[in-house]
């Protein structure tokens, strides 16, 4: 059920539009092949990078075999580096002293919640861990002989910044139980505005930089679109395509909806009792991930691309046209986005305000479409 549950969430249509091809491959090692004690190995190498996740229960715990072929993964993806990984999971208690792994292990054991409860934190944690390892890979593209950094680097958590109205008390209340949760889960790092901001910098200067820097969860509530520094923040996020999910927590109703807050992720949050608090960090995570498996992408695959070419991690929208280069320099650029493709009706927005500007999905891009 727990193997099902992690083919089923990252084999979603979700990361086929950014990842290409079939999406993310999901690979089951549970039954030996004829004749055989345990299931065939592993090529590690076979892709960019590779996630071994073994679900220790204790009918694994308590055959050798499968315990030397355990610990074999995990000696293999050590000395593969860190583009491989094993993640141990202690599904049932006292496994983990058997298995001897010296990987630190993701403890469902301990967890609190039934089962579906631990799968979603598993598949959190897993996500998140991904994060990590595609991060250290596209470094290693760029860096690919500064190894001595390589773990430093690997351990650097994933910053999330919080952005939320203090003009009403749910702002400010959602946001900290969020950062809570953030905390005392995933090793995610938070950026709360002024609980964050060293003192002698300037407030404007720490929270803008920050928004380049981090994924965001945006706190909807009653009085957010009207506060001028959550609108900026979120116009600041939109023009880095820094990943984005918002929190609808509208307890009445926002008089002016501020109009860059759409074409994300929205997740439905209560107000007065956030108990989909871990739904909207999974959201989140899933954008993150999303947004590190395009950069991978774009990095492998479009090392022919001109000047002229423009990579979002997002449908295009309106506000895309302020990040293009002047057209001095370049008249007629090319914005080329995850699949699907627009809909006609937003393709034809953009050609009447802007027509010299070319949108292609990363599948029509790479097979030369023109129209």
């Amino acid at each position: 059920m727990i193997a099902e549950a992690i083919r089923g969430h990252f084999r979603r249509e979700l990361y086929e539009n950014v990842a290409g091809g079939a999406g993310l491959s999901v690979i089951f090692r549970s039954l030996p092949p004829p004749g055989g004690a345990v299931p065939l190995e592993i090529d590690v190498n076979e892709a960019h990078t590779t996630t071994i996740v073994i679900l220790a229960d204790n009918v694994l715990a308590a055959d050798p075999q499968w315990v030397a072929y355990a610990r074999k993964l995990g000696e293999q993806a050590e000395a593969a580096g860190l583009h491989v990984r094993t993640f141990p999971a202690s599904v049932d208690r006292a496994v983990l002293a058997p298995l001897n792994m010296t990987e630190q292990a993701l403890r469902w054991d301990l967890w609190d919640g039934d089962s579906a409860t631990r799968t979603k934190r598993l598949l959190s944690e897993l996500t998140y861990e991904f994060c990590r390892m595609l991060r250290h890979f596209l470094e290693h593209l760029q860096r690919p002989d500064e190894d001595e950094a390589a773990l430093e680097a690997y351990l650097r958590k994933v910053q999330i910044f919080l952005s939320h109205s203090k003009h009403d008390d749910t702002g400010e209340r959602t946001a900290r139980l969020i950062r809570d949760r953030l905390q005392a889960g995933h090793g995610l790092a938070s950026f709360f505005d002024v609980h964050d901001i060293p003192a002698g910098l300037r407030f404007h200067k720490v929270l803008l930089l920050q928004v380049r820097v981090s994924a965001m969860v945006a706190v909807h509530t009653d009085t957010y679109s009207s506060r001028e520094w959550c609108r900026k923040e979120i116009i600041e996020a939109k023009r880095h395509n820094v990943p984005l999910v918002v929190a609808d927590c509208i307890s009445d109703l926002d008089e002016r909806g501020f109009p860059y807050m759409g074409n994300v992720p929205v997740v439905r949050l209560d107000p007065e009792g956030p108990d989909r608090i871990d739904v909207v960090i999974a959201r989140l995570l899933d954008e993150v991930l999303k947004d590190f498996l395009w950069r991978c992408r774009i990095a492998i695959s479009t090392e022919a691309a001109g000047p002229a070419v423009v990579f979002i991690p997002r449908p295009p929208e309106l506000i895309t046209l302020a990040t293009l280069p002047s057209e001095a320099d370049v008249p007629a650029p090319i914005i080329v986005y995850p699949d699907p493709p627009l809909s006609k009706e937003e393709e034809r927005l953009f050609f009447e305000i802007a027509p010299r500007v070319q949108l292609r999905s990363l599948t029509e891009w790479l097979s030369g479409a023109v129209r």
